[in-house]
């Protein structure tokens, strides 16, 4: 007697093989940033042009908040494309919020009760708010013990300050708005479009470089060190904070010593000079314009400097 042999199970011959894991992050179409930056920018005309056709003021929040987001939102895009997939968007998109939120309230906070006008303010204001956005960043990152390392710190950095910067911006730009004469569009739209060119060389980048060097010695663990070089980096950006705010009473400083008129503190204080001749606006022109200049490239050349130490920046996805 013979044994056949049974045929297979057809429905386990169906079971696939093994399946590849999903990718820790969302596959994102590279140049999404481009796409952000060009399409934000013609609604944000386009919001220009019909608020001034209509002189509807309830087009101002969508105008401010499309004037103030459009950068930092695409510079953060950019550095997540290229440097900062594998971090996840729910970490991305709580730098951007959480972090910048809690950064722009806690320096709120802080420079209302400790600080006062006084030749120093500005050196102040830039340890108070790099110390804001730095809590932020931590506070978001508490519980994400495997994010460490200068690659990281350097993206997320940036994207606490982009928030911040973004939601400095939409302040600024309500108080530009609102005179005592009804609403300035004029100054509104000058506002945003200052801030709006400066934002890459501002919040962004000192808060990339301080959170790089303080990921860059997080412990596996995930306890934040506060060792020489972190706290180094901290006071160094907050320098640079400091002279960028200051470089408009250091260009009237500079302008009333070459003009003979006496080094007055109350200039600096004050923040202009009196009847100044063509020859003195020409010069405060060139020093705060040249000054700003000057503390952007010295922040573009640390950041670099910091990438160039991690291998990891040139071998992202």
């Amino acid at each position: 007697m013979t044994h056949s042999t049974p045929p297979p199970d057809a429905s386990r011959a169906r079971i696939p093989g093994p399946q590849q894991p999903p990718p820790t992050y969302p596959q994102i179409r590279t140049g999404l940033w481009k796409r952000c930056l060009w399409g934000g920018l013609a609604l944000w005309v386009l919001t220009v042009l019909v608020t001034y056709a209509t002189k509807n003021t309830t087009l101002l929040p969508t105008l401010i908040l499309l004037g103030s987001f459009l950068v930092p939102v695409t510079f953060v895009l950019w550095a997540y494309e290229r440097h900062g997939r594998d971090l996840g968007v729910s970490v991305i998109l709580g730098c951007f919020l959480t972090g910048g939120t809690l950064g722009v309230l806690g320096a709120s906070v802080m420079e209302y009760y400790l600080l006062h006008p006084s030749f120093w303010m500005f050196v102040g204001v830039g340890l108070i708010e790099e110390a804001a956005k730095l809590g932020a960043l931590m506070f978001v990152l508490r519980r994400q013990v495997r994010i460490r390392g200068m690659r990281s710190g350097l993206v997320l950095g940036a994207t606490v300050g982009f928030g911040f910067a973004a939601l400095e911006s939409a302040g600024y730009a309500f108080n530009a708005a609102v005179s005592t004469q009804g609403i300035d569009l004029r100054a509104l739209l000058e506002t945003e479009i200052l801030r709006g060119v400066l934002a890459p060389f501002g919040h962004g980048l000192w808060t990339a470089i301080a959170g790089g060097v303080l990921l860059s010695y997080r412990r596996p663990n995930g306890r934040f060190q506060f060792i020489g070089p972190v706290l180094g980096a901290y006071l160094g950006v907050s320098l640079l904070h400091a002279l960028w705010d200051s470089t408009h009473g250091i260009a009237i400083w500079l302008v009333a010593r070459l003009a003979g008129t006496g080094v007055d503190r109350q200039l600096f204080a004050q923040g202009y000079i009196p009847r100044p001749t063509e020859q003195q606006e020409h010069l405060f022109t060139l020093f705060s314009v040249g000054g700003m200049v000057l503390v952007s490239l010295l922040g573009i050349a640390w950041a670099r400097s910091l990438s160039r130490r991690d291998p990891s920046w040139r071998n992202t996805p």
